[in-house]
């Protein structure tokens, strides 16, 4: 964690967590403090309990075990963007919220997403990127203390990619909340997250801390050295000519060798 973040009480406490399916542990006595405004990554193999994790912190699954604290106020935004089709974009931002000024909030969401032209649009018009921005608005409308993504840009196209990037890090900063990313992606985790947990087999086998300033992107200094110590810890390995790439790059984020978008795709 982060050195502005020591005294600070934690957004999320878990203690000892336990999730198993069947005799499997899938999170085994997990221990973790996201604190509050932290972007924390997690990243790990398939199957090593990545989205178990946050859909128990988005309260979607019951703990076997353990203690696990977590605010009230939290919003989750998933790979898939779960639009209504039958609704407005503007009633799919405010579900589940009460009358009154919900049409007011949503379209403040949206111009933040820089969607306030699409208010009334329907899902089936809209881009992928375009969906994913709403279910953004959705998240944010509910002022969350605790925003959870599991893999929300996977499905979009590189260029929609970064700009969803430089997106979510413009909202998390005017916000504050405290965000757990699930991600694949090696890259997105260091361009993202001031700490990255890296999970194996139900526990965390690594944190690191991602000292680098922001506004991130690959060819900073210091990128490709976190880059091959995630890539390590995950097995893969770094293909000779592929770590200096990117220090040869600039002007913005770019896009990841072929080793990171590798690591973990199986």
């Amino acid at each position: 964690m982060t050195t502005q973040y020591l005294c600070e009480r934690p957004a999320v406490r878990l203690q000892q967590i336990v999730r198993q399916f069947g005799g499997n542990r899938v999170i085994d006595n997990l221990d973790l403090d996201i604190a509050p405004g932290e972007f924390v990554a997690l990243l790990g193999a398939s199957g090593s309990g990545k989205t178990t994790l946050l859909r128990a912190l988005a309260g979607l699954d019951e703990v076997d075990g353990g203690r696990l604290e977590v605010p009230e106020a939290r919003a989750a935004v998933f790979q898939e963007p779960r639009l209504m089709p039958w609704k407005r974009t503007w009633k799919n931002v405010t579900l589940g919220l009460r009358a009154g000024d919900a049409r007011q909030r949503a379209i403040q969401a949206l111009t933040e997403v820089g969607l306030a032209h699409r208010l009334e649009a329907y899902p089936g018009t809209l881009s992928g990127g375009e969906a994913q921005r709403v279910a953004l608005a959705r998240g944010l409308v509910r002022e969350p203390e605790l925003l959870l993504l599991d893999e929300p840009f996977a499905a979009l196209d590189a260029l929609t990619r970064i700009r969803m990037h430089r997106l979510i890090i413009e909202l998390w900063q005017t916000h504050k909340p405290a965000v757990l990313l699930v991600t694949h992606d090696v890259d997105e985790a260091i361009l993202l997250a001031d700490r990255i947990i890296v999970l194996k087999d139900g526990r965390i086998a690594r944190e690191i801390r991602v000292a680098l300033e922001r506004p991130r992107d690959n060819g900073q200094q210091g990128f490709n050295a976190i880059r091959a110590q995630l890539l390590g810890l995950l097995g893969v390995a770094v293909e000779r000519g592929e770590e200096g790439a990117q220090e040869q790059r600039s002007g913005g984020e770019s896009f990841p060798p072929a080793a990171s978008r590798r690591a973990l795709a199986g």
